[in-house]
């Protein structure tokens, strides 16, 4: 059997974006599927309760965990499957997503360009169905690996059994804390045709004399765009956005727009608007300020930061009172987009 290696009283501050100074009783980085069922499988461990992460970006941890934290660092990439226009692509949980999106541009598959410089790894990609720029991974999925916590059997996810949603899957639902995933298999495009028409991507590309786009030059402009906006966690902790985009009905919208000329909104065709969550918590007053040791990241509301020392718990008392400022003056209640453990 694989030795295993458990660290105790191990601090998580390395372990997340937001830079939070908490402790793990028990510690194990895994980096391959028998690994891990071994210490789920051990007598030691069996009913420890348990806490997943991967690269830590999407997570506030706002007390010591007493339990076992697993990081998944499953690597490898490898092409499984091509024909003449497409191909599949299996990834390790632990490859970091943005090294992924690099590995495909260099050989022209396209799909996942627009989901460019996305922080945190392969592995928690399809849980939150990551998205961004007009792309969301649900377009490009084409199945999953990984094994149940309480019998430790192996399984396949295909897009179907994934229930995916806006930011949302069946892993953050039903299976929260009950699966793990340890490999992911996209189907990309050998013939890609850039997505440029969202937000300001075709714009910032005139700017740069580019005629005739191709996916990689989706992939500079659009990490352009997000490092002008969003703070580098290695310098200010932060979890990218902490909010979801609300989606409310058109009927209200429509109110709303009587009341607030200019909010901002996008028509999603089935009767309901997508509503910038940075602009409603911007027009309540909250862009770029300070609250004790946390706040809003200056140029985007919709980040909240670690200003250096912050708990967890203080960064959760901001989002509430974010959440009901926001609610007080549009009727719009805000959902995190973080995980809060």
């Amino acid at each position: 059997m694989e030795s295993i290696k458990v660290n105790k009283d191990i601090s998580l501050k390395p372990c997340n974006t937001f830079g939070i100074d908490v402790r793990a009783k028990f510690f194990l980085d895994t980096s391959s599927e028998p690994q891990l069922k071994n210490i789920l499988a051990s007598h030691e461990f069996n009913s420890t309760p348990k806490l997943i992460i991967g690269g830590g970006s999407n997570i506030l941890l706002t007390k010591d965990y007493d339990g076992l934290v697993l990081k998944i660092s499953v690597p490898g990439i490898d092409i499984i499957n091509e024909d003449d226009e497409s191909v599949i692509i299996k990834a390790g949980a632990g490859v970091i997503w943005h090294d992924l999106v690099l590995y495909c541009i260099e050989r022209n598959f396209g799909g996942i360009e627009n989901l460019s410089l996305i922080p945190g790894t392969v592995g928690a990609a399809p849980i939150q169905n990551i998205g961004a720029y007009g792309q969301e991974l649900k377009n490009v999925f084409y199945s999953l690996d990984g094994v149940y916590l309480e019998n430790l059997q192996s399984a396949k996810f295909d897009s179907e059994d994934c229930r995916f949603g806006y930011r949302d899957s069946i892993f953050k639902n039903e299976l929260k804390n009950k699966f793990i995933v340890t490999y992911v298999s996209l189907r990309l495009n050998k013939k890609p045709v850039p997505n440029i028409d969202y937000g300001n991507i075709r714009s910032e590309l005139e700017n740069l004399k580019k005629e005739n786009p191709g996916i990689a030059d989706v992939s500079e402009v659009v990490c352009r765009i997000r490092q002008s906006k969003l703070p580098d966690p290695a310098v200010i902790g932060n979890a990218g956005s902490f909010f979801k985009n609300p989606e409310i009905i058109e009927e209200k919208f429509i109110e709303l727009k009587e009341q607030f000329n200019n909010i901002l909104g996008f028509n999603l065709g089935n009767g309901r608007i997508k509503v910038p969550a940075g602009w409603l918590i911007e027009m309540c007053g909250w862009k770029g300020k300070a609250v004790g040791n946390t706040g809003t990241h200056s140029k985007q509301a919709l980040v909240l930061v670690n200003n250096g020392k912050a708990s967890g718990q203080e960064i959760l008392n901001l989002a509430k009172e974010i959440k009901e400022s926001v609610f007080l003056k549009f009727g719009i209640e805000l959902i995190e987009e973080v995980n809060v453990i």
